[in-house]
């Protein structure tokens, strides 16, 4: 990721990282010179260390129960050569300048699976850089050369004299020379000398989860808080007209009632302040409110829109734009002795976190302090400046554990609300909670969606050009300045995901947006969710057509992709895809290359041809994510995943008439319980390449595994996301 990063001169305190070079500078402290490291010393703005051996990690990416506190410090201290024992770690920070993810241009953003890829050669560097300056002290200190000592685990080493010193013993005297050390791909370690990358641990986080010590968002309590609820519109960005709040008022404990005009970042509603949650629910429940009706999203029928964007998927005459471009599929599919042409449809899904949102500011006197489970601290500054009216100095982003994520907390709506209602009680925090039923209705869904798809054979059934376009409302072009979102025009949230890994000499991806005022959002695997569900069930379908195996079939594809090839072969041997299987049972396979890892799912599947169910008995998985952090976390993460894409390929789904979300919570929106969930082998496949994403790898490739063990044992195949019972009947017949 070096290739990608812009040189920049930080301030004090900071980390800079120069492409050029290779090269790491570090400034800190009072004063450009040398400063005494009385407590503690900090050999880098990421690396504090005491005099009793402890060593403070900052870890800049969120926690939302991916193990990212435990995977970044632990590359740090890699190259730190520290006993991971001694690692504590510093409170997530809200400092983009020094902290931010080199991936998304400096951001402190969790998103995308790309924490671990995006500071992972920062994190070495950085772990790198502090050994040099200890070492520089240790040689100094026993006036010999620095090339003369190396390190053990939190100690410096002089081999010829056999004299050690611990890193908190150098801390109490320790300087930071003049000139730094730079810090070059040599001064890093081989993988084959790795002690913690790689290796197995505990995860930080989750001691304080199991004995309830954990701090969420929702658990934040502040002196003289208030606590606020929002009366929500029916229909997204429709505002109140009339207000009737005479009993809302009348709630004892009742402070403030204030109108929320919908607007950029707030879809309307009235909030209540109140000295107590429960007066504010119950207030809520007493405000009579006349809405206007004025919003596009009243006529929203998710039906008739997937209807029409169907029809806009397969008419090419009509713009899109262009995701990938290779060779000339147009040409090709013209000139085609055989096309085929496939629809593919998928339903709104929800996040539903299990903590629903919540926010908690505090306004006074242009200072703004926010306390939430975020995914983005960057957003979460620049809103509050905005709508606080304040410089970005005055915003504090203190960022707690999240309850859920999964794309959904980082829009900030809900802070933009909980703000404008602080700014109505200077002075005092304000606690907003949503309930389930809020959380619901007011999602940032994973967009609805059609896809088109046509593909050119020659007289062997071999693919000579292919085509994909996809259809939906766009999410960058809610969340980005519209004159930014005009300039980029892509959205690789709503429309990626339809590159291959797979050989294809004409191959052009088109995205087409078409708005209907529901907001759309980033959900667990993005567009690949969709996309390679529908990639991934043409490519059995192709291979019949070659009277092939379908797993040897992509194999051909994938001649020059030896890692993706190594994974479907692994998870062909683990599910014994080539032996006898199971009577009235069927093993699907699915391949997807999201996230830029190679992950590979096997699903073993029964059909009941009269209620319609499908059974999952099964599902394997084999993910090469390049160089692993955390295996046994990874596994974890993979299950998670797959979980996800269970529940989106034979459930989950979001229902919208007359713009009204019709579900409201789980008795409605159906997620996947635990007796629902099959038997899961995992198997972690790791590199020397470069760490690619992991904590969404296992959403794509669910659907269309189990999608191509139903085809197996029906005959039919099923193209609408997601296979609920009614829909296998209707392709049953």
């Amino acid at each position: 990721m070096l290739s990608d990063l812009q040189s920049q001169a930080l301030s004090r305190r900071s980390f800079l990282v120069s492409t050029s070079a290779f090269g790491v500078a570090v400034a800190f402290g009072s004063s450009p010179d040398a400063a005494s490291a009385a407590t503690p010393f900090a050999p880098n703005a990421w690396v504090t260390i005491g005099d009793d051996n402890i060593v403070t990690i900052v870890p800049p990416a969120v926690e939302m129960g991916q193990g990212v506190r435990t995977a970044l410090p632990r590359i740090l201290a890699e190259d730190l050569d520290v006993d991971w024992d001694k690692v504590r770690l510093a409170e997530t920070p809200d400092d983009d300048t020094i902290y931010g993810n080199p991936v998304f241009n400096h951001q402190l953003t969790t998103v995308g699976s790309l924490a671990v890829t995006g500071y992972y050669d920062v994190l070495r560097q950085a772990g790198a850089q502090a050994r040099k300056v200890l070492i520089a002290n240790a040689a100094t200190a026993w006036k010999v050369p620095a090339n003369e000592l190396t390190t053990e685990p939190g100690v410096v080493v002089h081999t010829k004299s056999k004299r050690k010193i611990s890193y908190g013993e150098l801390a109490k005297t320790a300087t930071v020379p003049t000139p730094l050390p730079e810090v070059s791909k040599a001064d890093l370690k081989p993988n084959s000398q790795f002690r913690l990358i790689g290796k197995d641990t505990g995860r930080i986080d989750v001691p304080s989860k199991v004995n309830g010590t954990a701090q969420y968002g929702i658990d934040t309590e502040l002196p003289d808080m208030l606590y606020a609820s929002v009366l929500f519109p029916p229909v997204q960005y429709e505002g109140p007209d009339q207000i009737d709040d005479a009993a809302a008022k009348a709630v004892k404990g009742v402070v403030k009632i204030v109108p929320l005009q919908p607007g950029p970042g707030v879809i309307g509603g009235v909030g209540v302040i109140a000295e107590t949650i429960e007066a504010s629910m119950r207030a809520k429940s007493l405000l009579k409110v006349t809405w206007t009706k004025k919003a596009q999203a009243q006529n929203y029928d998710d039906d008739r829109v997937l209807q029409d964007y169907r029809a806009i998927a397969a008419d090419w005459s009509k713009p899109g734009v262009e995701m990938v471009s290779a060779g000339d599929a147009d040409g090709a599919i013209k000139s085609a002795a055989k096309v085929i042409s496939v629809d593919y449809l998928s339903d709104h899904v929800s996040h539903v976190c299990m903590e629903p949102l919540n926010v908690t500011v505090k306004a006074d006197n242009g200072t703004i302090d926010i306390w939430s489970g975020n995914q983005s601290p960057s957003t979460m500054k620049i809103l509050g400046m905005i709508v606080g009216k304040t410089t970005p100095d005055k915003v504090h982003v203190h960022t707690k554990l999240l309850g859920g994520g999964f794309g959904r907390r980082t829009d900030g709506d809900d802070m933009v609300q909980a703000l404008i209602l602080a700014l109505n009680v200077p002075g005092r925090p304000v606690k907003m909670i949503w309930n389930r039923e809020d959380d619901i209705r007011n999602d940032k869904l994973r967009p609805l969606t059609a896809q088109h798809i046509e593909i050119g054979l020659d007289a062997s059934n071999n693919i000579v050009g292919w085509r994909h376009r996809i259809v939906n409302e766009s999410y960058f072009a809610r969340i980005l300045p519209p004159d930014l979102f005009a300039k980029i025009k892509k959205d690789i949230v709503s429309g990626g995901g339809g590159e291959m890994s797979y050989a294809m000499t004409n191959h052009r991806v088109e995205w087409v947006r078409s708005p209907r005022g529901v907001d759309v959002g980033a959900w667990r695997g993005i567009a690949a969710g969709y996309t390679k569900f529908a990639i991934e069930t043409l490519m059995d379908e192709l291979a019949e057509l070659k009277k092939m195996d379908a797993l040897d079939y992509r194999l051909t594809l994938l001649k020059n992709e030896p890692r993706a090839a190594a994974v479907l072969r692994k998870v062909g041997q683990m599910s014994n895809y080539w032996g006898k299987q199971h009577s009235g049972r069927a093993i699907g396979i699915a391949y997807s290359d999201a996230l830029h890892s190679h992950t590979a799912v096997a699903a073993e599947v029964s059909v009941d041809s009269g209620s319609g169910k499908i059974t999952v008995h099964h599902l394997w998985a084999a993910v090469d994510p390049g160089t692993v952090v955390q295996p046994k976390n990874v596994e974890a993460q993979m299950m998670s995943a797959m979980t996800f894409g269970l529940g989106a390929a034979l459930r989950e789904r979001i229902t919208i008439k007359d713009g009204v979300i019709q579900e409201s919570n789980f008795d409605g929106y159906q997620v996947m319980r635990m007796s629902d969930i099959p038997p899961m082998d995992i198997a972690v496949i790791s590199t020397e390449d470069h760490p690619t994403g992991i904590g969404e790898a296992g959403v794509p490739a669910v659907a269309p595994a189990i999608a191509n063990a139903v085809a197996q044992l029906t005959g039919k195949r099923l193209r609408h996301l997601p296979m609920t019972p009614d829909r296998v009947k209707d392709a049953l017949g």
